[in-house]
């Protein structure tokens, strides 16, 4: 198994440096990660790091509660795009979605999936703060709105992802879609059930230390 090809080398906390930023992009261009997640500020420098490369560039929109008006996503979506970004990571807004507002929930997808100019957009559900019976309501909410992918978590809220609902994600989507499992991932065995489970993408700000570890285990 290729893991590289997995992760989102991702570095979205607040106080997060310009030198961070680039260092995250050279380890990601050094490992060949498939992308780097980074907040929308970001992107212009993540940009120019990677120019030439084959590492995608992710952004965060709407991150990390989701609350903002749909417009301000769209707006985002747009300036993201603008700068150089490939993927867009969108929190959901969960609020709406408890209270069944699922007109207003599928119209925020579908304007940032327009926005994002046949990029691929993953929606962020926020598995934490939902019930089960939420978590299925979503999945058919993020495949009406046509993106890409469903992802679980944030990284920033109560618990990150699960293997169960890595699992529940991926039996709701079906084989086609994209599900990113992220917050939590910080070492090789969850990543590999992660995986398993169904995950085709694993956001995680621990990508070189999960390669190391898949690198010890097949020395011996």
């Amino acid at each position: 198994m290729n893991l590289s090809s997995y992760i989102d080398h991702t570095l979205l906390k607040a106080d997060a440096s310009a030198g961070e930023i680039e260092k995250l992009c050279r380890e990601a261009m050094e490992h060949e990660f498939m992308s780097v997640c980074v907040n929308g500020s970001r992107v212009e420098l993540a940009a120019a790091c990677l120019e030439g490369s084959n590492v995608k560039l992710a952004c965060v929109v709407g991150f990390p509660l989701g609350a903002m008006d749909l417009d301000v996503k769209r707006y985002e979506t747009e300036v993201a795009i603008d700068q150089g970004a490939s993927e867009i990571d969108m929190v959901l807004n969960i609020g709406r979605l408890k209270e069944g507002d699922l007109k207003y929930v599928v119209r925020e997808i579908r304007d940032v999936v327009e926005a994002a100019d046949e990029r691929p957009v993953k929606v962020i559900i926020e598995t934490a703060l939902l019930s089960r019976e939420q978590k299925i309501l979503a999945c058919q909410l993020v495949v009406d709105g046509e993106a890409a992918f469903i992802k679980t978590s944030t990284g920033f809220s109560t618990a990150g992802a699960t293997i169960e609902d890595v699992r529940l994600l991926r039996e709701q989507v079906g084989p086609k879609m994209g599900v990113k499992a992220a917050g939590g991932i910080r070492d090789l065995q969850t990543a590999l059930a992660m995986i398993e489970a169904g995950a085709t993408r694993l956001g995680t700000s621990s990508g070189v230390a999960l390669l190391r570890g898949q690198q010890s285990e097949t020395a011996y």
